[in-house]
Formats: C-alpha cells, structure tokens, sequence
C-alpha cells in the first residue's frame, strides 16, 4: 500500500516458527489494518463531498442574494450528469437536506445559518476520521517495525 513498508518477504530462509509468526501479522495488516485504513479514508472523502456541496449551495444563495434575484432558471443535476431546466418562481425559499432524507424549506439566512453550522460539524467529523487514518498508518508501521526488528535480531 505504501513504498514505506516492505511489500514482499522472503521467509524461507527463516525458522518456521518465525514464518508463521510473520505470516500472522502480515495477514493481520492486509486484512484488517489496511481495509480498515481504506474504509476510513472513503468515510473522510464522502465527508468532504458532501462539505463541497453544502459550500456551493452557499455560493448559490449568495449570488441570488447580490443579485436580487426573485425567480431563477436554472439547470439540476439528477445524478450521473444528467442536467434538466428547472425555473424557481420564488426564491426566498429553498429546500435544504438536513440529513437522513430529510429536506426542509429554509429562508436563504436560515439555510445560510444552517450551512455554516453543518460544515462546522462535517470539519469536525472529517478531522476525526483523518486522525483516525493516521492512528491506523502508525498501527501499520509499527507492526511492520517489529516484524523488521524481529529479522534484524534474527540476522544477527
């Protein structure tokens, strides 16, 4: 996964209690460390999507705001891409995704209020799962310190 850590041993030459042992903890870091590394950086990457879009919603409402707009034409995104033509008739309201499928109408400083404490807690979360990432990554490389240490002592 990383150039930091030794990516293929040759444990032939070794006691065969050692190449079990180093077998063990090199199952242990392919499926359990680095999947979960894996899983916890996909969490921080949704989280920080999901930010990206909460922060152009922001912009949104801030250019309907200095350019007293009152209705709005406008193209959305359905997914995969595909944009239609939508016409807002009324733009001192607008839906806004609190979480858990649920939308609610919102004036633009309400949502504007909302967005600014979501993105704060999203921060929040993000940060949690990049030292979670990190505490993983130092698990790793300290199992593979010991499996080098174990060799060095072996070598010796």
């Amino acid at each position: 996964m990383n150039e930091d850590y030794p990516q293929h041993v040759h444990l032939s030459d070794y006691h065969p209690e050692l190449q079990s042992v180093v077998s063990k903890y090199s199952e242990f870091i392919s499926n359990k460390l680095e999947p979960d590394l894996e899983g916890v950086l996909e969490l921080r990457d949704t989280i920080y999507t999901r930010m990206s879009e909460y922060l152009k919603l922001k912009t949104h409402i801030d250019t309907i705001r200095t350019q007293g707009l009152e209705e709005l034409e406008t193209k959305v995104d359905l997914g995969s891409d595909f944009f239609v033509k939508a016409f807002v008739p009324d733009t001192s309201f607008i839906y806004v995704s609190a979480g858990f499928g649920f939308h609610l109408q919102m004036t633009l400083e309400e949502a504007d209020a909302f967005i600014d404490e979501k993105v704060k807690h999203m921060e929040k979360l993000a940060d949690k799962y990049t030292e979670e990432a990190g505490e993983i990554r130092a698990k790793i490389k300290m199992v593979y310190g010991a499996l080098m240490e174990a060799f060095n002592i072996i070598d010796k």
